[in-house]
């Protein structure tokens, strides 16, 4: 019975902690704007959004694969940040897996000023594939992305760089030590529609 009261407590303290600062955030939001005071309003809104896409980052963490090939997540160097409207971009969500020097990572931020290149790049397909091979525009899960090799330090083996637009949110897998067909694998183990559905 006590394991039962522990992890209930574990399970819902988290929730309850992000309700209680949420609820806050919005009393302070209704309470400045009846009063006139539009700017601090506006601050107490960033904060309950800057909330929510952290809340929504952890979501997103479950969703991501248990194992990125033979390689286990860094639990510990997991980082979701919410950043609010004010500060142009919301969400970010960072996973890596695997050691230093074979590692794959995956990055998710929402609003990221790239996504504009990246689609004028993946509207001209002839600028995004590069003459020797080492950017290539393909497709994974539906969605178009831009595979790029990238060389290693001296004496290291090359990996690559996939990033793939998912409306207004790019996620970006990047995987050291890797072969093409690896890569490609990996991103299609991503839940890309749900990802692409929560972070919008």
């Amino acid at each position: 019975m006590k394991t039962i009261a522990t992890l209930f407590l574990l399970t819902f303290l988290p929730l309850a902690a992000f309700s209680q600062d949420f609820s806050k955030s919005l009393a302070e939001a209704k309470t400045s704007y009846t009063s006139g005071d539009l700017s601090s309003s506006r601050f107490a809104m960033e904060q309950m959004l800057r909330s929510l896409d952290a809340e929504i980052g952890k979501e997103i963490l479950k969703m991501l694969p248990v194992k990125m090939e033979d390689r286990s997540p860094n639990l510990k160097e997991d980082d979701v940040t919410g950043g609010g409207s004010g500060m142009g971009m919301g969400l970010f969500v960072h996973r890596s897996y695997g050691p230093a020097s074979n590692q794959v990572t995956v990055d998710i931020i929402n609003n990221s000023p790239l996504i504009n290149s990246l689609q004028a790049v993946l509207a001209l397909p002839f600028i995004g594939n590069s003459g020797d091979g080492s950017q290539k525009v393909v497709k994974v899960q539906g969605y178009k992305a831009v595979l790029n090799k990238v060389e290693g330090m001296e004496g290291t083996p090359s990996g690559y760089e996939l990033q793939i637009p998912l409306q207004n949110t790019l996620l970006t897998l990047t995987a050291d030590n890797a072969k093409e067909d690896s890569i490609l694998k990996m991103a299609n183990s991503l839940p890309l529609d749900k990802i692409a559905q929560m972070a919008h």
